[in-house]
């Protein structure tokens, strides 16, 4: 054999080695050539950032953390200074922000901001229903709508808007009708609700609601808004007020579920409290406009109000039970152990354990332990935890609302 032979033959065999090396390692990766090409492409798109499949988005202290929905692996820490909120968006990929300067919105899919923001002074609540997302700006009292489904344009999506009579801590909803349900109300005093056509004209008004706060629509579209006296409800096209016992008992906090006719609402009778620690939590029919209250022996904290896949009505309890109710019965079904104990802060915006539910599964985050559980409703069951570098205080994800 001459050299020149040789050398081609040591040439093809490290041709050879290389080639099976390179297999080897696109093997044991567990990507083929073209199983690897449209994750580095959607890496590059989303700036290095893989994308998340049902986001949960977690506030902290200075920051947000987002995670993946099934194996709370951490994916993204979002430094955020200042107090904020988050809220469903009412799609798969987005969230609703509440900062500093207003609402913007989070692409928690791709972990990162996008150009819709609603700016004003103290941005308020956030509510889904029928396909619409609604924002109210409590220091401007501007409400602004939109289809959900436009965000996917990374733009601010045009939509409705309405500016209430005066600033004030409120909430709106929109109706499958086009009708624009919304507080009414001033800084000092909150009275009741009116109800806006499509074309924005008055069609309905009660100021019997003192104190009013918070909504939730139950089954066929009845609104329910929170009073100092009881809950004032939205049925037909018409106002009906459901009366508490007592002179004072205030209903601030409720929670609806598209297949159950019953609201889940707190229920505290102390005005003078510093910070009540009710025990017992009210259901609303709004078939029967009545109030059946339930003590379930524990306390909780307006962070603790959900509605399961069913309509079961879940509360976390100060015990660390997850209650799973009945709304009909009123009877506690399941009782599934989420965390330790814990005691609810004086001050609102302090961390506490919050509950988020979607579809099929509950969250409950674990400030003291920086902890994060998810359980399925079903079989009461734990699925995974994570620890977090940081304790969390508002806990939320995203839901597809169409």
């Amino acid at each position: 054999m001459n050299s020149s032979t040789r050398a081609r033959m040591l040439a093809g065999t490290t041709l050879a080695l290389t080639a099976s090396l390179v297999l080897a390692a696109c093997g044991g990766s567990g990507d083929t050539a073209s199983e690897a090409e449209p994750k580095q492409a959607e890496q590059a798109k989303n700036g290095g950032a893989t994308t998340v499949e049902n986001p949960l988005v977690a506030s902290y202290d200075g920051g947000l953390y987002v995670l993946d929905g099934e194996t709370l692996k951490l994916a993204k820490t979002v430094e955020l200074p200042g107090f904020n909120r988050v809220n469903p968006a009412g799609d798969k990929d987005h969230v609703v922000v509440s900062t500093d300067s207003g609402f913007r919105v989070y692409d928690a899919a791709r972990q990162a901001f996008t150009g819709a923001e609603f700016k004003g002074a103290k941005p308020g609540h956030v509510v889904r229903h029928g396909g619409r997302t609604v924002l109210f700006t409590d220091g401007t009292g501007e409400v602004n709508v939109f289809d959900p489904a436009d965000l996917a344009g990374g733009k601010r999506p045009e939509g409705r808007s309405y500016t209430s009579a005066k600033p004030h801590h409120g909430v709106a909803i929109e109706l499958a009708g086009g009708e624009l349900v919304t507080t009414l109300g001033t800084e000092e005093k909150r009275t009741g609700a009116l109800v806006l056509d499509k074309n924005d004209k008055e069609i309905a008004r009660a100021e019997n609601c003192p104190g009013v706060h918070g909504e939730a629509a139950a089954q066929g579209e009845v609104v329910g808004f929170g009073c100092e006296d009881g809950v004032l409800l939205y049925k037909d096209g018409e106002f009906t007020k459901v009366d508490a016992p007592g002179d004072y008992a205030r209903t601030g906090n409720q929670a609806g579920s598209d297949a159950s006719p019953i609201l889940l609402g707190d229920y505290k009778t102390d005005p003078d409290a510093e910070l009540e620690r009710p025990t017992r939590i009210s259901l609303i029919d709004t078939r029967t406009a009545k109030m059946k209250l339930v003590d379930l022996g524990t306390s909780y904290s307006f962070r603790s109000l959900a509605r399961g896949p069913h309509g079961e009505a879940l509360v976390l309890g100060t015990n660390g039970i997850l209650h799973v109710i009945d709304p009909e019965t009123g009877e506690v079904e399941k009782k599934i152990e989420a965390v330790g104990d814990w005691t609810e802060p004086l001050d609102w915006q302090q961390p506490r354990p919050t509950l988020f539910v979607r579809d099929h599964t509950a969250y409950v985050s674990e400030p003291g332990k920086r902890q994060l559980h998810s359980f399925d409703l079903e079989s009461g069951k734990k699925g995974t935890s994570v620890t977090l570098p940081k304790a969390t205080n508002e806990l939320s994800g995203t839901v597809d609302g169409h």
